[in-house]
């Protein structure tokens, strides 16, 4: 009895210490996502549907977009957070007609918009980065009803690009990103904490 007790009350106290801990953790990566959200553009695709054709589709629109925004803008390195929202803002209605004809090519009739928005984003990674869930301000496209699963990326500096295949991050970016925030914020994007916590748990309750 006295041994079940003790490890009840063990098992009671390792829980609170995780919990506090991923409270604590929390707070600093909510601190971490308002002081990197200003310098930062996320990209967000909405499908039509969770179908798989209107699935695949999101993804070539969102190809579509990307090939357009790339084309407009010019180089990368030319291309600021100002200068891509005002690239939007400017040529909203026609990357929306674009998309829809492209859209209509691919034997669909959706209609699309496109807009600026800050949009709530769960924690991400690409690559060897990881962002932390917070608002951000965002590309936000729309296809049809846009109630179908998401596409997310990092617009600027430019995420979106990356080689899947690798799932590398280009230097480049990790350049920009660099410039744009404190040193301490940069590490913490390389650092995907919250894993190894839970790995940490688990490990301490096999040992019990």
């Amino acid at each position: 009895m006295k041994k079940k007790y003790q490890f009840c009350l063990s098992l009671t106290l390792g829980l609170l210490i995780f919990l506090l801990a991923m409270s604590g953790l929390r707070r600093k990566e909510e601190a971490l996502a308002s002081r990197i959200a200003p310098e930062i553009l996320r990209f967000h695709v909405l499908a039509n549907s969770d179908s798989a054709a209107d699935q695949t589709l999101k993804l070539e629109v969102k190809d579509f977009i990307l090939d357009k925004l790339q084309t407009g803008l010019g180089t990368e390195e030319a291309a600021s957070k100002e200068v891509i929202c005002h690239y939007i803002t400017v040529h909203k209605s026609a990357l929306e007609t674009a998309a829809e004809y492209y859209i209509k090519e691919q034997g669909f009739d959706y209609k699309v918009r496109v807009e600026l928005a800050q949009c709530l984003f769960p924690e991400k990674t690409y690559g060897d980065m990881t962002f932390p869930a917070g608002t951000y301000d965002a590309v936000r496209v729309l296809i049809g009803q846009g109630k179908g699963k998401n596409f997310w990326c990092v617009l600027y500096p430019s995420l979106c690009y990356l080689d899947s295949t690798y799932a590398i991050v280009p230097e480049s970016s990790k350049n920009q990103l660099s410039a744009l925030l404190s040193e301490d914020d940069f590490q913490a994007l390389l650092n995907a904490r919250p894993v190894k916590i839970r790995f940490k748990l688990a490990d301490w309750l096999k040992m019990k």
